[in-house]
């Protein structure tokens, strides 16, 4: 059992938990994430990894109410423990293994549409650990489901806030913002995006445009986390990947967003997955990441 030492409500339906997990904080990389089950028979949810202190043995974990699952995970309060906390999973962001010295001379933007500020953190705190100071725009509907905002100010270099409705911070979507920064002057060597798949899709949309490469990470449509279930099939380059296997994260100018989020709607009903498991044969999962798909 995996015990809760923290639990709160960040936003609405919007929650926050700092689990005791050492063997997984231990190898933990920015850009990976866990598996976890409130009990024996609870469905597995995969969850990007928020923060992780290798010292104290937790793991932070940021999730949204979208169904059941995630309803009776809300309700955990600290004392309560997890059934299931398996990690870390996923390959860690390329960074992590660039040489340092030629990192420190690459101009890095961060861009975080709502929970997906939670897997960016990690990634900024990271570089900022070690002297590499990265621009981060959060991005938020509205100003109450901002999230993050005090510990990201931390390690940013720079913070641009946004909201959709203009209630906070800047006014509008975040590719404005990019926008507006490019128009200022500023230069950027590399992009990372992680929230939403529309976000993702029109944010790498702009970067393509504005000749700045960008990494995307594709857990909003990770389901089951192992490779087994197909959920996460997506074509990147023209080529079929998963992004629970082979990623998370992936060029963002090479993934077809759009057949990703059609699959995506099919793929939330009975009828629906097995039309697709039917249409895609062995390709339709990734199996264990060894056997490539056929068994």
């Amino acid at each position: 059992m995996y015990k809760i030492l923290e639990a709160k409500e960040l936003a609405t339906n919007i929650f926050y938990m700092v689990v005791e997990a050492k063997r997984v904080a231990k190898g933990c990389k920015p850009g990976q994430f866990v598996i976890v089950r409130t009990d024996a028979e609870a469905e597995r949810i995969p969850l990007t990894i928020c923060d992780y202190d290798r010292e104290k043995g937790t793991v932070t974990i940021v999730f949204q109410i979208v169904g059941a699952a995630t309803q009776m995970m809300s309700a955990l309060k600290a004392g309560d423990a997890f059934h299931d906390f398996v990690g870390p999973l996923g390959c860690a962001s390329e960074f992590v293994s660039e040489d340092l010295e030629t990192l420190k001379q690459k101009k890095m933007l961060f861009v975080a549409g709502g929970v997906g500020t939670a897997p960016v953190y990690p990634q900024v705190k990271w570089l900022h650990e070690r002297g590499i100071e990265a621009d981060v725009i959060v991005g938020a509907k509205t100003r109450e489901l901002l999230i993050l905002e005090e510990e990201m100010k931390e390690v940013a270099g720079n913070l641009y806030v946004t909201t959709d409705d203009g209630s906070y911070g800047r006014s509008g979507m975040v590719t404005q913002t990019i926008t507006d920064l490019v128009n200022e002057g500023k230069h950027y060597d590399v992009c990372v995006a992680i929230g939403p798949m529309i976000m993702m899709k029109f944010v790498s949309k702009l970067t393509k445009e504005l000749g700045i490469p960008t990494i995307v990470s594709l857990n909003p449509i990770m389901v089951d986390g192992t490779g087994m279930c197909g959920a996460c099939r997506v074509t990147v380059g023209g080529k079929v990947k998963f992004a629970c296997v082979d990623g998370p994260e992936f060029d963002g100018h090479q993934v077809n967003f759009d057949e990703a989020m059609q699959r995506q709607q099919i793929y939330k009903t009975a009828e629906g997955r097995a039309f697709l498991k039917a249409k895609e044969g062995d390709t339709h999962h990734g199996g264990c990441g060894n056997c490539g798909g056929t068994e």
